[in-house]
């Protein structure tokens, strides 16, 4: 075998598994780059193969962005030697489009390191060599060249603010570069982004011959409007003044006038989508504008033939025949000739032999059937029925229908047995139209059973029929199934609307039902208590409590998933379903209370006879992940967030504790302070938890010192005494020691 064959084959194995799972990518670059990597001395088959597998597996989302980085630096060699060594256009076109996705990358790690100045000397020397190809490389390669300038455009281009809330959504732009980087100063870099948008931009107002090249530029520019907001009245500007019909003054060449349509809905899908984003913006009036003058200029340029009169159709025997009265020639009679049709053979007539008219032609003998694919049958048969004239295909077909009459009446129809009474009234049906379903079954209404069925059935007895039972499911597809319902359950949930206060007419108190109607309330409360007590009081309890395992062993799979599908069913709106949430942790915790009072009632005994401990409920680890997953969205107004914390049934430090994470961000210092205070004055069991959270917020957090202090005077003023006198301790036993140091 090849080498080069048998080298290709295990490089595709490792493509293959990368391409199953992304887990691998990290651990197959090492061992690929000796392979196709610079000073290799591979063949061109397998410069391709990597080539295209780099292109691939960086624009891969399927691994994560850190792994992409470091394994984005030891290719940079690789892609220089391809562009600088190799002059196949399809080895150039893949390290292009592999140098679009990597440049992010090495940016981003550049901006950390400000040290590692041999990478970035990499990545500019194949920045240059794709610029220089901009202009004079095959179209092909041109495209991706594209690609790349609007990912340089992208990176060296503003963005929005960084939000340090969410590291996984930065998006890498200028912003993040600071103004003394010693490697990429921001002024460079920001007028280099601004010659490249222009010379993008350049390329639609050029020369129009390729359309590929100007498609590809409109739709680059989508991304850069959508995420760059400095730079969309520039690209809007220079769109709203390009032409897309420029070749109109051309000869109109079947190219042209495909090339021009290609532009123009290009251009009309850009400026469509851009009103669609921003309903407001400032340029919808200029866009619509300018539609409607291009859809006005695509009708002078492709509909003018249309809108011209259509020349006179010219009779075929040289006479119209509306002039015919005036001349006084003689009109022919244009009447259709009958065709003539050969009899049908006797004895029964097949289908092929009913439709052939003419059984010494070539089409006689031609079977349909080797056409596998309709497509390529359709494709065949349309043009052939669109030249068939029409006065012989109706003659056609007028034959046809003279042999299915024929042969209608020479077949006898089936009696009809001796019960049934025709009535000669009815409507007449000819005899070779056949009887429909309906008609039939009419006339079947008066026979009764014991004329249709023969003796030896209906002397017969009748034996009992018994469904077969179901296979029995196993546990995993029991799980399968409820996971299923219950998805199926949120499902419909979400499709009810959320409740007004008008709408809310029902009974309130401990005296309402749980579900006393079919709206979202009902159903939230029963799915609630599915989660909470489908496994909870079903064990027989005079065998007294079991061990750990045995309870864990005998709950249900099905509690879970629903406090899963609860929980997303919050979070994906919690402001206007607090309510859900609160009422939620509500089942949780009498659920809680109830298993706690059941095992530690009189004779309750584990399975062991050992005196039971005290349970581990649900409720504290509902509320910590539910609390933790609004946290992570709320903004320093919303005071919801005060509502959720009063009326949840259980209070702890753990739940409280979140309110001093969250006021490590200064924003939410207020909003943190306003629930402790809430707590304090309308909740008094929780008084004395909130003022320890507070006292803690005081000692460790600097910034929400002032604000935790004015409460403190008021609450516990001794906390601040302490913290001041052991402060005072502090210094004055420093000062003495030191007095001492010096006397020694």
């Amino acid at each position: 075998m090849n080498p080069s064959a048998q080298t290709l084959g295990q490089l595709e194995s490792a493509r293959s598994l990368a391409l199953g799972d992304g887990r691998y990518y990290p651990t197959i670059i090492p061992g690929v780059m000796p392979i196709i990597g610079a000073n290799a001395n591979a063949s061109l088959e397998i410069r391709r193969w990597g080539a295209d597998f780099l292109a691939e597996t960086f624009a891969s989302p399927t691994w994560p962005l850190d792994a992409k980085a470091s394994c984005a630096l030891t290719v940079l060699a690789t892609l220089k030697e391809y562009l600088d060594v190799v002059a196949d256009s399809g080895v150039i076109r893949s390290a292009v489009q592999a140098a679009a996705s990597i440049y992010p990358l090495v940016y981003k790690h550049i901006i950390s390191d400000p040290t590692d100045t041999q990478h970035w000397q990499f990545m500019l020397a194949i920045k240059s060599n794709i610029l220089r190809r901009m202009d004079s490389a095959p179209p092909g390669v041109r495209i991706c060249c594209v690609k790349f300038l609007q990912q340089v455009v992208l990176v060296q281009t503003p963005g929005m603010p960084p939000d340090p809330r969410r590291p996984e959504q930065i998006d890498i732009s200028l912003a993040l570069v600071p103004r003394d980087h010693p490697l990429i100063p921001y002024a460079n870099l920001e007028a280099e982004a601004s010659g490249l948008l222009d010379r993008l931009l350049g390329i639609i107002h050029g020369d129009h011959s390729d359309a590929l090249l100007v498609t590809a530029t409109l739709n680059t520019l989508g991304m850069l409007i959508q995420r760059r907001p400095v730079v969309t009245n520039k690209i809007l500007s220079s769109v709203l003044n390009f032409n897309p019909l420029k070749l109109a003054n051309s000869p109109m060449t079947p190219k042209n006038k495909v090339i021009m349509k290609s532009i123009e809905r290009t251009t009309r899908a850009l400026l469509v989508n851009v009103m669609k984003r921003n309903p407001e913006g400032p340029f919808n009036g200029r866009i619509q504008q300018y539609l409607e003058r291009m859809h006005r200029m695509r009708l002078d340029v492709f509909d003018e033939s249309n809108r011209k009169r259509p020349a006179p159709a010219e009779p075929t025997d040289g006479l119209d025949t509306a002039k015919r009265q005036r001349l006084g020639a003689p009109v022919p009679n244009l009447a259709p000739t009958a065709l003539s049709a050969p009899p049908l053979p006797l004895g029964p007539v097949s289908f092929r032999q009913l439709f052939t008219l003419n059984p010494d032609g070539n089409t006689a003998n031609f079977d349909v059937q080797a056409f596998k694919d309709p497509e390529q049958l359709l494709r065949i048969l349309v043009p052939v029925l669109q030249s068939i004239d029409e006065t012989k295909l109706g003659n056609s077909i007028n034959a046809v229908r003279s042999r299915y009459l024929a042969l209608s009446k020479a077949v006898p129809r089936p009696t009809i047995p001796a019960a049934v009474t025709v009535d000669d009234e009815e409507e007449y049906e000819p005899d070779f139209e056949p009887e429909d379903a309906e008609q039939a079954g009419s006339k079947l209404d008066g026979i009764s059973l014991d004329t249709l069925l023969p003796q030896r059935i209906r002397d017969s007895p009748l034996a009992p029929y018994k469904l077969p039972e179901a296979p029995p499911l196993t546990t995993q597809e029991a799980q399968k199934y409820g996971e299923m319902t219950v998805r199926r359950a949120f499902g419909m949930l979400s499709s009810i609307g959320e409740p007004s206060l008008k709408a809310k007419t029902s009974k309130g108190g401990f005296n309402r039902l749980a579900a006393s109607n079919y709206d979202r309330d009902s159903w939230v409360t029963i799915l609630s208590r599915l989660a909470t007590r489908a496994s909870a009081g079903l064990d027989d309890p005079d065998v007294g409590m079991k061990s750990e395992f045995d309870m864990k062993k005998a709950s249900s799979s099905l509690s879970e998933p629903i406090r899963d599908e609860l929980y997303r069913y919050i979070i994906h709106d919690w402001k206007k379903r607090i309510d859900v949430a609160i009422n939620w942790l509500s089942e949780e915790w009498y659920n809680d209370n109830v298993l706690a009072s059941k095992v530690f009632s009189k004779g309750a005994t584990n399975g062991n006879g050992a005196s039971p401990s005290t349970p581990k409920g649900n409720y504290q680890r509902c509320a910590l992940r539910l609390l933790d997953g609004i946290i992570t969205y709320i903004e320093g107004t919303d005071k919801v967030l005060v509502r959720f914390i009063s009326e949840i049934p259980g209070l702890d430090i753990a739940i409280l504790s979140r309110m001093k994470k969250m006021a490590e961000d200064p924003e939410r210092i207020d909003l943190a302070i306003m629930v402790l205070q809430y707590l304090y004055m309308f909740r008094p069991p929780a008084r004395e938890l909130a003022v320890d959270v507070l006292v803690d917020m005081w000692r460790t957090n600097d910034r929400a010192k002032n604000n935790a202090k004015k409460l403190l005077l008021r609450w516990r003023p001794e906390a601040l005494n302490e913290e001041e006198g052991e402060g005072f301790r502090t210094d004055k036993e420093s000062a003495h020691g030191a007095l001492e140091v010096k006397a020694t």
